[in-house]
């Protein structure tokens, strides 16, 4: 039976990749990879693989999804070892499951191997415990950009919900979203932050508050790929002169030793 992986390269950051990952990636024939999957991640594959870069980014020309789901359908049915490596989660806004069900409806095997999600490790890393038991009960996920055929997020019952917001893919959205969660009852002075690049050495992030969060934003340059936190918890993000660390040089040799 023909079979394809999809599989989660985590947030950006190589040394994010699960093992499973990287031992998949490493025996792919054909790699299908989106945009932001990290260079030192393909070159985990093994000598001759195929690399196809059928990336989406906002605003940007991107793979068609059709061109995806064919691409995968017919190099599986060549007997072609298929891997699907996307960004973060295959499963959070990565359109696996659409994915999936394509495939599964032409009767082949898919195999989900779930990777890091950016809305969670990116916040770690600006240091925000989107769950602190002092803060919040919870944590929602929301994308910033309705899909095809779908309605904006109800922003104000989100603004009711009482839980930690990781709003994804919302940037260039950030003037209306901050506007429609005030209006839906949440403070003007309610702690947000906005991290881009996040995990990786270019991290860049900023801490203010709902109201003041469009204006940062643009003064900052902060550009996608960017997750917004909205919550108490945003308060607790370390200071934005604080970077990550440069990534070490070993970093690839060693994840190579793993897939091998």
């Amino acid at each position: 039976m023909p079979k394809v992986s999809l599989v989660g390269a985590g947030p950006g950051a190589v040394d994010l990749l699960t093992v499973r990952a990287a031992r998949i990636v490493a025996t792919a024939d054909v790699l299908l990879a989106d945009a932001l999957v990290a260079e030192e991640v393909l070159a985990l594959g093994r000598p001759g693989v195929r690399i196809l870069r059928v990336g989406k980014r906002g605003g940007m020309r991107s793979t068609p999804q059709d061109f995806i789901h064919r691409a995968m359908a017919r190099y599986a049915r060549l007997g072609l070892k298929v891997v699907r490596v996307k960004g973060g989660d295959p499963f959070v806004f990565g359109r696996g499951g659409e994915e999936q069900a394509y495939l599964e409806a032409l009767g082949m095997e898919v195999e989900v191997v779930p990777g890091l999600t950016a809305g969670l490790t990116a916040a770690a890393a600006a240091g925000i415990p989107v769950t602190h038991r002092a803060y919040t009960h919870g944590v929602t996920l929301v994308t910033g950009t309705a899909g095809d055929g779908c309605g904006e997020p109800d922003w104000a019952a989100l603004a009711k919900g009482g839980t930690t917001l990781v709003i994804y893919m919302g940037l260039n959205r950030v003037l209306n979203i901050s506007a429609r969660l005030i209006a839906g009852g949440l403070t003007p002075d309610t702690p947000a932050a906005a991290i881009a690049s996040g995990t990786l050495p270019g991290q860049r992030h900023i801490k203010t508050t709902l109201a003041e969060l469009p204006a940062r934003v643009q003064a900052g340059g902060l550009a996608s790929p960017a997750i917004i936190v909205v919550g108490a918890v945003a308060a607790l993000a370390l200071p934005e002169t604080q970077a990550l660390a440069e990534a070490q040089p070993e970093l690839g040799a060693a994840l190579r030793v793993l897939a091998a």
